[in-house]
């Protein structure tokens, strides 16, 4: 058997397991339901289109809120990392903001915004911005210090440098930021989704819990994994493709 299909064998037999168990005892529960009945109600969602519109709501808010706080991440990693000066003048400023929950926004961004996609996309790049800024910045700041002596002794400007030599040698490492942030953007656009705003597959499980729709309910969650998994491997690919070896060094460090 390949190392690719023994990651499948726990989660087949877990599956395995939890439907001979519901089988057996023929509990009934109000947040509990067997894999086989998980399965249709994920199918019928497919098939009324219900999940792949709450889907589209959630991508929108999520990669909407990537590209804003990923740029604000990358823009402000790469001044950081090339100005040591600045990078600690703005430490204590960055180590008390990151830490602050997205969520924790979420009083603010609904007094501000109001409901909507505004609200969540906000939240969203606010959650997106700290892990591309601080690996960005780390990044930057571990190029090697002879490539920024050689083009100062070529004269190259500030922005010549930038993008001849400081972008192409930090985009492995870049590239692994925005894997981190894509799945943090996932996650953050549910939990928005579940805590307040009526919109996209955070809105549909509290729905569907209230209906007493337990196999509705957990169907959405096990497409999030699948679009959260889906997500990875496209990007895992890209990494691959367009970096080769490098990407493997970067993930390993």
């Amino acid at each position: 058997m390949s190392d690719r299909w023994k990651a499948f064998v726990l989660p087949v037999t877990a599956l395995i397991v939890c439907e001979l168990a519901a089988r057996i005892t023929n509990v009934q529960s109000d947040s509990l339901a067997p894999p086989s009945a998980i399965a249709v109600a994920l199918v019928e969602a497919l098939g009324d289109g219900s999940i792949l519109k709450a889907t589209r709501d959630t991508l929108a808010s999520a990669f909407a809120g990537l590209a804003i706080g990923g740029t604000i991440g990358l823009s402000l990693g790469i001044l950081l990392g090339l100005m040591r000066p600045l990078d600690r003048l703005m430490e204590v400023t960055i180590e008390s903001l990151r830490p602050i929950p997205s969520i924790a926004l979420l009083p603010i961004a609904l007094i501000a915004l109001g409901f909507g996609y505004r609200m969540e996309i906000i939240i969203v790049a606010f959650a997106c911005t700290w892990p591309v800024l601080i690996l960005t910045r780390a990044a930057v700041a571990g190029i090697e210090p002879r490539l920024i002596e050689v083009s100062r002794a070529l004269g190259m400007s500030v922005f010549a440098r930038t993008a001849k030599i400081v972008v192409p040698a930090a985009l492995p490492r870049i590239f692994v930021a925005f894997r981190l942030a894509a799945g943090i953007a996932l996650i953050v656009s549910v939990t928005v989704e579940i805590a307040i705003n009526p919109l996209g597959l955070g809105h549909a499980i509290m729905t569907a819990q209230q209906a007493l729709r337990p196999d509705l309910m957990l169907a959405y969650l096990v497409w999030i994994g699948l679009v959260g998994l889906t997500l990875n491997t496209g990007l895992v690919f890209a990494q691959q493709r367009l970096f080769g070896r490098a990407a493997m060094v970067e993930d390993v460090r």
